[in-house]
């Protein structure tokens, strides 16, 4: 029995030496918005990270300030860096137009830090000259109360 635990902990030991913390590679970015107040709220607004080559995908959520920051996504055998980050979208409607929805990831000024190349940048009003038309509204959800015998113990159809 005490060897279990001799053991458990040399494995454990063995998982956290092959972990290296500084080779973390973290995207630092903010999304602005372009038509927003002063005091508007940025947070829990979407965005992807995404290199070449890669098969795995990055995202988080915005800070309060438009804040975000992101692992790189990295597959040990790929040494490309050609990576970008892409507005997903918020809690609200979104608008953007296609440059500003996109950035290229470039090398920052610390080690192992990342950062966009160009703003991404929304509104939160449909743009003049654009068609903004909201999607065709889904039938209704209302229920319709179907009587059921009595015979059969069911709920009224309402319930489901």
């Amino acid at each position: 029995m005490a060897y279990f635990h001799v053991i458990t902990a040399l494995v454990f030991a063995l998982v956290l030496a092959r972990i290296d913390l500084s080779s973390c590679k973290m995207v630092k970015g903010r999304v602005s918005c372009v038509d927003c107040t002063h005091n508007y709220d940025l947070s829990d607004i979407k965005v992807s990270v995404k290199c070449e080559g890669v098969k795995n995908l990055a995202i988080t959520a915005t800070e309060k300030d438009g804040s975000f920051k992101a692992n790189l996504p990295s597959d040990h055998t790929k040494t490309s860096m050609n990576c970008l980050a892409k507005l997903l979208g918020g809690p609200t409607q979104l608008y953007t137009k296609k440059q500003n929805q996109v950035s290229q990831i470039t090398k920052g000024k610390e080690e192992n830090s990342y950062t966009i190349s160009t703003p991404l940048s929304f509104m939160i009003s449909c743009p003049k000259n654009t068609n903004c038309k909201a999607a065709k509204p889904v039938g209704s959800s209302k229920t319709v109360n179907l009587p059921l015998p009595p015979a059969w113990g069911l709920a009224p159809s309402r319930y489901y």
